[in-house]
């Protein structure tokens, strides 16, 4: 653990509970005095490693009773979670969500290991380049395209 940040242990932390159950809620101020770490850091944490592309449902509440509810979302057949990828990426995605939907695709089976390398390298930020808004705008319809054409393959 000690090559790990605090934000790799924050993320560790939340998914160990998620493991355990499909989710849960938690109060931003009891996480960051668990961890002694400033409450903006759980924000952090929350906002970048527990997205939609990475099969998760955040939800809040603000307020005195405030809370935030992590949910881990359950794939529905192949077909959906296609199409709410593609619906996901919208027109424009970072390298780093981009990398998240194809890990997620290959953590559910969807894509094979050759297949998540080869869709890694099109969205690679040395493939464009370098005007972020443009790039981020290529890479979302390279993806979308990539995704979409699984959609029609022929079984193996």
């Amino acid at each position: 653990m000690e090559n790990q940040n605090m934000s790799d242990i924050i993320e560790a932390y939340l998914k160990k509970v998620l493991n355990q159950q499909e989710k849960v809620e938690i109060r931003r101020s009891e996480i960051a005095e668990l961890f002694d770490c400033v409450p903006s850091q759980i924000n952090y944490v929350i906002n970048t490693r527990f997205t939609i592309q990475q099969g998760y449902l955040v939800e809040s509440k603000r307020g005195g009773g405030g809370y935030i509810r992590i949910i881990k979302v359950q794939l529905l057949d192949d077909s959906d979670v296609l199409d709410t990828m593609i619906e996901i990426i919208g027109k424009s995605i970072s390298e780093r969500d981009a990398q998240s939907v194809v890990q997620r695709l290959y953590e559910n089976d969807i894509i094979s290991k050759r297949e998540a390398k080869l869709m890694l390298v099109a969205v690679d930020k040395t493939m464009y380049t370098g005007e972020r808004i443009i790039d981020n705008q290529i890479r979302a319809n390279m993806l979308k395209s990539m995704i979409a054409n699984l959609k029609y393959e022929e079984p193996r």
